[in-house]
Formats: C-alpha cells, structure tokens, sequence
C-alpha cells in the first residue's frame, strides 16, 4: 500500500502548492487509484512534480459533490480518458453553502453554488467515464466503495447546504457522500473526503464493508472546523476508542479539531499535507 496527497489544505513541500480541497493517489492491491481531484488543475501539476503519472490511474472515486473534490476531473480526463470513475448517482445536483451558519438560524446562502462545477461540454466529455453508485459496490475481493453513508446514531448532515428539490430549496441530506475502503493484511484502510455525514458515520460505513476487520487507518477530512467543543470531543472520543494504527485528519478537520486529535493520539495521529507519501 502507498498512497500520496496530491492536494490537501496545507503544504510542506517545496515546489508543492496546496489548495482548499483533496486529492489523493493510491497504489494498493495491484490498482492505481485516484481519490478526488481537488478544486482545480493543481492535482495534475503536483502528480507530474511527484513524478506520479495520472495516465497509469486504474479507477477513480469521487467521494461528494463539491467543488473542491471534483474540479480537476475535466483535466483528468485529458490525461486518462477512459479509466471509470465512480460518483454517486446524487453528486451532479447543484448545491450551497450558507454564510454564518444554516439559513433557519440567520445564515445567508451563498451566491455561487459550491457543488460540481463541470461545464456542458465537461460533463459530456467525461459521460463516459462516469460509472453512477448508489448502495456499496466491489471492485474486487479487497478494494469496495460505500456508497451512501448511513448515519450513524444521533448524528445528522452538516446543516448549511442546501440543494433545490424543484423549485423548493431544501437542505443537502449529503447522500452523494462515499468512501473508499482498502483491505490489506495490516487492517482495513478507510478514505473519506468530508464526513458531512459525521466522521463516525463515514468510519461505520468503511468497517460495514469488511465486518469484523479491524480498521488500520483513517485518513478523512472530519467537517469539524465549525463544531462545538462537546461535539468535536464526542467524535475524538470515539475515534479514540476504535484503536487504529493511524488516524489522518485533513482538509475540512479544522485546526482545532487535528490539534486536539494530535494531542490525544499521540504519534497514531499524523498531520499530512500535500506532497507527503505514506508507504506501508
């Protein structure tokens, strides 16, 4: 297993740029897989720097529909323009943010959407490398996809996106959301670009594909930057409480959550950022 961020939040890495999204590159399993593509085409100038060559890439996953996961998709089709690429069947639905918070409690909802921003001629270009997911699905013996995340108990979709059902706007039940996960010998090998879902759903549904593995690494954008102390500990409890070898918080974590992450777990918690190559 070896896998490297082409995009996340942050950079250490000279000559390495960072973006607000995620991307990574995976090669496990005998597959080259490509999980996200970041905002924008910066995933590619980062892979040719890292001297990784998206053209060999097997299989693509698309964890949500948000911009900052799915920009540089067009662009991977000019580098790789057969390779499937699995999405949620509810990704491609334009959506919104809100700022100061859900529109019920006084936000104000964003003038441009923050969904999937392919252009007409982006979406038909890349038609037919779209493969649609709804429930899990297997892409061999070791290597599955969720599908939609099921909640875990008491938790809900991060409350300020919004998406139109016809004409009525509703808030985002972030269905389209998915994870990656990996079997190796190690333990199970779980990605999650978001968790709008919740950390602990996303990390249930990843353990749901291989019941009774135990769970090796979790390398996951939290969606916690915006939560409440109680809330951020409850999640860190938990996350504590599964005994994983790694545990990586990236992208959306939020600075607070990864310190007091990195605090309570010590070297099981690694801080990655773009550029940076794990093998194992």
């Amino acid at each position: 297993m070896k896998f490297r961020f082409l995009i996340e939040n942050k950079t250490e890495k000279q000559g390495i740029i960072a973006e607000h999204g995620l991307s990574i590159y995976i090669e496990a399993q005998g597959k080259k897989i490509l999980f996200d593509a970041g905002e924008t085409n910066l995933f590619a100038a980062n892979a040719a720097k890292l001297k990784v060559d998206l053209s060999d890439v097997d299989f693509a996953v698309v964890s949500h529909g948000h911009s900052d996961h799915t920009g540089g998709f067009p662009m991977f089709h000019q580098l790789n323009p057969t390779a499937p690429v699995y999405i949620h069947r509810n990704a491609l639905r334009v959506s919104y943010g809100t700022e100061g918070g859900p529109l019920d409690k006084g936000g104000v909802l964003d003038q441009e959407p923050c969904s999937v921003r392919w252009s007409d001629k982006e979406l038909k270009e890349l038609a037919d490398q779209l493969l649609f997911t709804d429930g899990p699905v297997t892409i061999n013996e070791n290597i599955k996809i969720t599908g939609t995340i099921p909640f875990a108990p008491d938790y809900k979709p991060t409350d300020y996106f919004y998406c139109y059902e016809g004409d009525k706007l509703v808030q985002d039940d972030m269905s389209h959301e998915q994870c990656l996960v990996i079997r190796e010998p190690e333990g199970l090998y779980i990605f999650s670009g978001c968790s709008h879902r919740g950390a602990i759903s996303a990390l249930n549904a990843g353990k749901s594909m291989f019941p009774g593995e135990k769970v090796a690494v979790f390398v996951s954008g939290m969606h916690l930057y915006s939560a409440t102390k109680e809330d951020r500990e409850r999640v860190i409890d938990e996350i504590a409480g599964e005994d994983m070898d790694k545990v990586m918080p990236v992208h959306c974590t939020g600075i607070d959550a990864i310190c007091e992450l990195k605090s309570r777990l010590g070297e099981k918690c690694t801080i990655a950022t773009a550029g940076d190559e794990y093998l194992v």
